[in-house]
């Protein structure tokens, strides 16, 4: 590994203007269209169960349906536990968490990830790779998705992708 010319600000900066990146396009503040724009050209995405991303396009071509839609619509919030910046590599280790939206009651519906992000200059990142308890991940989807059936705040599209996703987690209706 070789040694970069990022001072500790710069990465500090950086991480900061992702994290915020990231919480303003959860929110619907902003759009995973700006998060995209924190990347090179030529950026590997590692996702665990998209696999190895290459390019923005392939970026985006996960990003935009799971992300800018259902479920993934209804992460609002990635509030950080820690990260560390490692000066020498460029490489800066975040443990955050996935907050869901608030089913109807004020719960909270939450799983953390760690996301390894490599600097690359400029405000942007070449490298991201995002690891997390896939089956935890997908627990939380269907927990939060029988409580806001139990609640009625389901919509009519949300219930159908739970339909044909989890068709285990969707109480049949009765009709008379």
């Amino acid at each position: 590994m070789s040694e970069t010319n990022w001072s500790r600000e710069e990465l500090e900066n950086a991480f900061q203007n992702w994290h915020a990146t990231v919480n303003r396009a959860g929110s619907g503040e902003g759009s995973w269209r700006d998060f995209l724009e924190l990347f090179t050209d030529d950026v590997v995405y590692v996702e665990q169960m998209a696999g190895v991303l290459n390019g923005k396009d392939g970026v985006w071509a996960w990003a935009e349906p799971s992300l800018a839609q259902f479920p993934g619509s209804h992460t609002v919030a990635f509030p950080e536990h820690f990260h560390v910046i490692d000066e020498t590599n460029g490489t800066i280790v975040a443990k955050l968490d996935d907050v869901m939206s608030d089913p109807g009651d004020g719960s909270v519906w939450s799983a953390p990830h760690v996301s390894i992000l490599t600097y690359a200059g400029n405000g942007k990142f070449s490298r991201q790779e995002d690891i997390y308890d896939v089956t935890g991940f997908l627990d939380l989807i269907k927990g939060w998705g029988r409580r806001a059936m139990e609640l009625g705040t389901f919509d009519e599209a949300q219930r159908g992708w739970f339909e044909q996703v989890y068709p285990e987690t969707v109480p049949q209706t009765v009709s008379d």
